[in-house]
């Protein structure tokens, strides 16, 4: 089954510029190795100021294990991992995964 990851990115102020640079190339390159849907991701910034972006973006069976291992997926994260910082007793990101639930269907 399809899980939909709700990606949260808490983004150093002095390095956003370079954070949105390397998410725009996020899932494009997920896509274009078969590991998320076709499904464009849904991206929110923060308001508030210091930026925190979330990202929607939902896997393929299997596609968030095999991104782990794909060099072109590491690279990125590799280069995300230093603009951001931990925040308010918060880490500096978070991929919680979810399946669908219809309530109708108890």
């Amino acid at each position: 089954m399809n899980q939909t990851a709700i990606c949260t990115y808490r983004v150093r102020p002095d390095h956003e510029q370079q954070f949105r640079h390397l998410l725009a190339r996020h899932w494009s390159t997920l896509h274009a190795l078969g590991f998320v849907t076709n499904s464009n991701p849904f991206i929110f910034r923060s308001v508030s100021d210091p930026p925190t972006y979330v990202e929607i973006l939902t896997w393929v069976d299997q596609g968030a294990n095999e991104a782990h291992e794909h060099p072109d997926v590491l690279e990125i994260w590799e280069r995300m991992e230093p603009l951001l910082e931990d925040r308010q007793g918060l880490p500096r990101w978070e991929f919680p995964h979810y399946v669908p639930w219809d309530p109708t269907n108890r």
